[in-house]
């Protein structure tokens, strides 16, 4: 019969950061294991749940018993199980009664090839099993595997010492209405849960059917047993609160507040307003890192002195509740506002000398040493753009000061912010200040880029800083180990190249890294390992964006250098291998290039004077019409159209191959045909290497 399971493990306060994935991995085992089981149909569904205090799945459409099966097993391979005659041997007399089968005529088994031989095989139908028994070995087995932070021992009221993430108290096993009896660290199953710690009276809650445990939980235990409905109500509930504000409740937060209450409830609270002159990003950080309350801001996006908590307790009379918060969120906002006014007194300048104190790597030498060659390589970027050099060298020079305050030593996370908001207290120049928090951007996929022309000098510098450094003393990312985060540095510098059309070659900001690394030992040149580092991350960026492998290689291959105009080269080519004529030219131009490969480097300009067949003076003739036109579209930087153009070749260059011998024994009409081809190839490969989209 086949009906709805449940299982469900009761325990104490589980860890609020592991608790969606202790939910999941217990579920997704039992399921798994009964699936593997055949306990399950093709239209089980397993549902998840997970609270503070319990962990739990319901399973539909569950067999009480598994169905009997046939197993075929492999007995022995012909040669040995028969002699000479047909008869069979004392080792296969061996294997039959270790199968259980002593007496068996071997004249039922299966004579079948396996690989290159051929054996006998031996089908028996083995009986299905009870659900308790399936059950048992799948809640063990998932147990067993989950992704515990740390085990934790104690002993059951029996003297009997048990190792789990948590305490566990009762075990709920049901199928359909009925017990399946189960035990699991010391506990033997039964129907009887408990509901909310605080809103219900702690008498044991019955399930009366497993198909009504997540009901049963929310109306009479003020339990809502399924995380991702809790997430959902407080996301909601905290909308509703907020009115026309706007709510800061990054996901990360919700998830862990939804792991800390069975039945949220929302409530409103306030802080004196002296405390919005601190920086709000304090403020705000203090309040989610620390509380895990949700900060409140107008709709321009400035702090407001109210905010917003998730209790696990319902009252009508809240003030307690909301009181005990208020107080307890005061010294928090305190502290934030005593660092913010005591770090003003002190000029980030004047904590410079400091970083000589701090150690960036032992090969590598101190912050200071490594603020040195920020402000050199910023002011290389600077002075090759166009940029003010002073304002890059100045924004490079104080963009780590930050880390030496009060402030970011309390909340590592505010480096940066602080920076800025520092800068413009001593008075310096808006771009410089920008520049501490810009410096670092981008800092994920998808972060925003600098938004100032020193923010993004100095940016590129201390990403091209770590690159080149980290590389250079052999500390390059190995396999998934990149413990220096080189790929999300080589990420942003990328980004800031392609997003802002930096004109500029990357050989050379590489370059002008790794001068500043001269007589540091053990250092190695690595520009070239992390020009290819970059561009293979160049790669699969471009693919993420939609073009092709091979349109993508088509570009990076003819030696680009430059990534200003790397967009607009592959939407030219992209647009290209869509026209009919681009097998036909990208084909002929990998055998032109083989061609010049084999025979060197041609210089100078067909003879037309030396063209003997009609095929290549048909090919000279177009070329030397359409030559002018690539040139003029090459000049105006309009891609597409210089390789739209190449499309008229296509008949002239089939021909060419199809009627002219290139390699003719006439050393002088040879050297003339590979002059023709070598023009050609200049045409074709001016915006990328076409021969790339040839299959």
């Amino acid at each position: 019969m086949n009906n709805t399971l449940l299982v469900e493990l009761l325990t104490e306060e589980l860890p609020p950061k592991a608790l969606a994935k202790l939910g999941a991995a217990f579920a997704a085992g039992i399921a798994n294991g009964l699936k593997s089981r055949d306990f399950l149909g093709d239209d089980s569904v397993a549902t998840a749940y997970a609270s503070p205090r319990r962990l739990a799945v319901s399973i539909t459409g569950v067999r009480a018993m598994s169905p009997d099966k046939s197993v075929r097993e492999k007995v022995l391979p012909v040669s040995v199980a028969l002699d000479a005659d047909g008869k069979g041997t004392a080792p296969l007399a061996k294997k039959l009664a270790a199968l259980g089968v002593p007496d068996l005529d071997i004249s039922t088994l299966e004579r079948a090839v396996d690989g290159k031989a051929e054996s006998l095989f031996y089908t028996r139908s083995v009986a299905g099993s009870a659900l308790h028994t399936g059950l048992q070995a799948a809640l063990e087995e998932s147990a067993a595997k989950l992704p515990i932070p740390k085990l934790m021992s104690y002993q059951r009221p029996d003297g009997t010492t048990v190792q789990f993430v948590r305490p566990a108290h009762k075990l709920v096993a049901l199928h359909g209405e009925a017990v399946v009896p189960l035990t699991l660290l010391g506990l033997a199953a039964g129907k009887q849960t408990l509901g909310h710690r605080f809103l219900t009276d702690g008498a044991p809650l019955a399930i009366a059917h497993a198909d009504q445990y997540a009901a049963t939980l929310e109306s009479q235990g003020k339990v809502i047993a399924n995380i991702d409905a809790r997430k959902e109500k407080i996301r909601s509930a905290l909308l509703q609160k907020a009115g026309a504000d706007q709510v800061l409740m990054p996901e990360s937060l919700l998830d862990e507040v939804s792991a800390l209450v069975e039945w949220p409830v929302v409530y409103e609270c306030h802080f004196e307003e002296e405390f919005l002159a601190v920086p709000q990003e304090c403020l705000i950080l203090t309040m989610q890192t620390n509380q895990k309350y949700f900060a409140l801001t107008d709709a321009e996006g400035k702090l407001r002195s109210r905010f917003l908590i998730v209790s696990n307790i319902e009252t009508d009379d809240p003030q307690h509740i909301i009181g005990g918060n208020e107080r307890v969120v005061r010294p928090r906002l305190s502290d934030a506002k005593f660092f913010f006014e005591q770090d003003k007194k002190k000029t980030l300048e004047s904590r410079l000398p400091l970083l000589a104190n701090v150690v960036y790597h032992n090969k590598l030498g101190t912050q200071a040493a490594r603020s040195q060659r920020v402000v050199a390589i910023a002011t290389d970027i600077a002075h090759t753009m166009g940029y003010n050099e002073q304002l890059a060298a100045r924004g490079a020079q104080l963009s780590k000061a930050d880390l030496l305050t009060d402030m970011v030593g309390e909340f590592p996370e505010l480096q940066g912010i602080m920076g800025t908001y520092y800068a413009r207290h001593d008075g310096e120049p808006e771009e410089v200040a920008l520049t501490a928090t810009e410096h670092y951007q981008p800092r994920f996929a998808g972060d925003t880029l600098p938004s100032t022309d020193t923010g993004t000098a100095v940016a590129l510098a201390d990403k091209l800083e770590t690159l080149v450094g980290i590389w250079g003393i052999g500390l390059q990312p190995t396999g998934e180990k990149d413990p220096f985060a080189l790929r999300r540095h080589a990420l942003g510098v990328l980004r800031m190249l392609v997003e802002k059309r930096m004109d500029v070659s990357i050989i050379a900001l590489l370059g002008y890294a790794n001068a500043r690394f001269e007589g540091i030992a053990g250092f190695t040149d690595p520009v070239l390992d992390v020009r290819a580092f970059m561009f293979d991350r160049l790669r699969g960026v471009l693919r993420e964006r939609g073009f092709s492998a091979n349109e993508v290689e088509a570009v990076l291959t003819s030696h680009v250098d430059r990534l200003h105009d790397i967009v607009e080269r592959l939407d030219a080519v992209k647009a290209f291998a869509a026209l009919p004529e681009s097998v036909t030219l990208a084909e002929a131009n990998k055998r032109i290039t083989n061609i010049l490969k084999k025979n060197g480097a041609v210089t100078g300009e067909p003879s037309e004077a030396l063209l003997k067949e009609d095929a290549e003076r048909a090919l000279f003739a177009a070329i030397t019409r359409v030559r002018p036109q690539i040139d003029a579209a090459f000049a105006a930087r309009d891609f597409a159209g210089t390789l739209k153009t190449l499309a008229q070749l296509r008949d002239d260059v089939a021909r060419f191959f199809d009627d002219v011998m290139v390699m003719d024994e006439d050393l002088a009409l040879r050297n003339n045909r590979l002059a023709l081809l070598s023009v050609l190839h200049g045409m074709m490969n001016r915006v990328a290497d076409i021969s790339k989209l040839a299959a």
